[in-house]
């Protein structure tokens, strides 16, 4: 059902493959105005080909186009303007999505390949704070959108579970720690904990070669500290799958930098027999001069790994296990030199498979403008974010429809959807400012306003005793009014597939915002539910509206209630 490509099929014969069908379906356009059509063609690129005037190579393709899909061709300037056959195509598109129940807009040029997404990865004995919320919803939405087109994702939780700050912690701990309070509250009394640290370190440097010290037990494998250390690791894991059950988000590998430990010897000895490690100030380095890249650090002077070591090693075993098409990294902005770094030293090591790295960059999650920290305290936990954000969407089901059932329920899916909504909605590099208030708003671009107006459409077809599983056989109507709102629901296939190939969901949460605020201007001006000829083909509509609402909440990992 594109439509594009059938005009460009069409064109193809005509202009006897002087351009190939998909050159001639990216020429392709949408117009901005109604008035000009649905379709438009530029005819200037084949000026040089024919050798003619743009305006009239349009004037006489205009007269051999034919096929019942296109009612009506123009001819502006150099420009070829195509009105589809509104019936026929109304008609096509809603049949289609009502009989495909939920699989519109799937896609299968993925072919089954495994995608890797490295996604989230808190550390251990640190609050999960707002900082992480970006890459575990960028990353788990991202996966439901490539997973739609075709691809097998799987996503990889990379803890940070492993370096000097866990000697610090363990000295800390050891110093001032109570076992029964880390017990009760671990992450909380962990954060004290490794925050009196730096504190006290400021007039106590000693502390800081204690730290080390006990991180240097930890790499040595003593027994105290690594069974400190995985009772952190374990209590850490307990609070978190509390938080990633919340927003609904599950992982198939929790294999953190701690896991990769015993994988790193294999990759110095890798670059030494490719002779890629060069020494410099005592430290061993790849050097990536060519690549106009800062030298890559593989072991520091006192021969400790590092994360550039760690992450070839997992690449190597991410490979190794999964055999990737594509391997993407759901990391900040501020990582992305370590990252061309990562994937310049797997190439010089010869391993084509290093181009189908990619890393997903995102902007900060900011506070009155400035970027949280851990160390001064200075977080905002996401817990307590989404706990709010429910509460505060309770207490708006209470005002305004207190009979709901199941309103604990809806205000989790409403409260939790307000805060993925938020962050998805903006281009994945844009920073944001964190905003409780701008989440939760039920009007404009929110995620409460989408569920909002799938939940009024849902309570239309109740009214209207829609019968999913018998729709109408014949269409009583000219689909004039409709055409809008149908026109918006062809184009949920090519945003999925713009979401998929720029890995940037921003794309699907802006569309399902644009397709709520057309369906609620058509509901606002024509009777839906008014006895009369139209009243099935439109409940067709309102029925096919819920059907790419609710998928499109879906891929961005959010719920969609049906009553609100």
């Amino acid at each position: 059902m594109n439509f594009k490509k059938e005009l460009a099929e069409i064109l193809f014969e005509l202009l006897e493959g002087e351009k190939t069908v998909n050159e001639l379906e990216l020429l392709i356009e949408k117009p901005k105005n109604a008035s000009h059509g649905d379709l438009a063609f530029p005819c200037f690129t084949l000026a040089k080909i024919k050798r003619k005037a743009p305006n009239l190579i349009a004037q006489e393709l205009s007269e051999k186009i034919q096929s019942p899909t296109f009612e009506k061709v123009e001819v502006v300037g150099a420009y070829l303007n195509i009105f589809l056959n509104k019936q026929l195509v109304s008609e096509k598109v809603i049949s289609q999505i009502i009989s495909q129940k939920g699989e519109f807009g799937t896609q299968e040029f993925g072919q089954g390949g495994n995608v890797t997404i490295d996604m989230s990865s808190p550390n251990i004995a640190k609050p999960f704070s707002m900082g992480h919320l970006r890459s575990t919803v960028i990353g788990n939405a991202i996966a439901l959108i490539i997973e739609k087109c075709g691809y097998k994702p799987i996503k990889i939780n990379h803890l940070g579970d492993w370096g000097t700050q866990f000697g610090k912690l363990i000295t800390a701990y050891k110093l001032w720690g109570d076992a029964d309070k880390v017990k009760a509250n671990p992450i909380k009394e962990l954060l004290a904990l490794y925050v009196r640290f730096h504190e006290e370190a400021e007039s106590n440097p000693s502390l800081e070669d204690e730290g080390r010290a006990w991180f240097k037990k930890l790499e040595d494998g003593d027994e105290e500290a690594l069974s400190i250390w995985q009772w952190f690791r374990d209590e850490s894991l307990k609070e978190f799958s509390r938080i990633y059950d919340l927003m609904d988000v599950e992982f198939d590998s929790y294999a953190g930098e701690a896991f990769y430990n015993d994988k790193m010897d294999r990759v110095v000895k890798l670059l030494e027999e490719k002779g890629l490690l060069v020494e410099s100030d005592n430290a061993k380095v790849v050097e990536l001069t060519e690549e106009d890249l800062p030298p890559c650090l593989i072991k520091k002077s006192d021969g400790a790994t590092l994360y550039a070591t760690r992450d070839l090693a997992a690449a190597l075993y991410r490979k190794e296990t999964y055999d990737f098409v594509k391997s993407l990294y759901v990391v900040g902005h501020e990582q992305s030199l370590h990252f061309k770094q990562l994937i310049a030293v797997l190439k010089k090591m010869g391993f084509d498979w290093a181009q189908d790295m990619e890393h997903i960059p995102f902007g900060m999650m900011l506070k009155d403008g400035k970027k949280m920290s851990t160390r001064k305290g200075k977080v905002v936990l996401l817990e307590e974010v989404l706990n709010e954000s429910i509460a505060m969407a309770l207490h708006n089901i209470e005002e305004k429809n207190p009979t709901l059932a199941d309103k604990d329920e809806v205000a989790k899916q409403v409260g939790v959807g307000a805060v993925i909504f938020h962050d998805l909605k903006n281009n994945r590099m844009n920073d944001i400012d964190f905003s409780l208030e701008e989440m939760l708003r039920f009007e404009g671009e929110t995620g409460p306003y989408v569920q909002y107006t799938f939940a009024r459409a849902c309570s239309i077809l109740r009214k209207g005793h829609w019968q999913a599983d018998t729709p109408p056989q014949t269409y009583h109507t000219s689909w004039e009014k409709e055409w809008k709102v149908v026109s918006f629901l062809m184009e949920f296939p090519n945003a999925i597939k713009r979401a998929c190939e720029n890995f940037d969901p921003s794309q699907v949460a802006k569309y399902v915002v644009d397709l709520a605020q057309v369906f609620n201007k058509y509901y606002a001006e024509v009777k839906v539910l008014e006895e009369s000829e139209e009243r099935s083909a439109r409940l067709s509509l309102v029925f096919s509206v819920t059907e790419v609402l609710k998928e499109g909440l879906r891929l961005l990992g959010i719920k969609a209630p049906e009553e609100m």
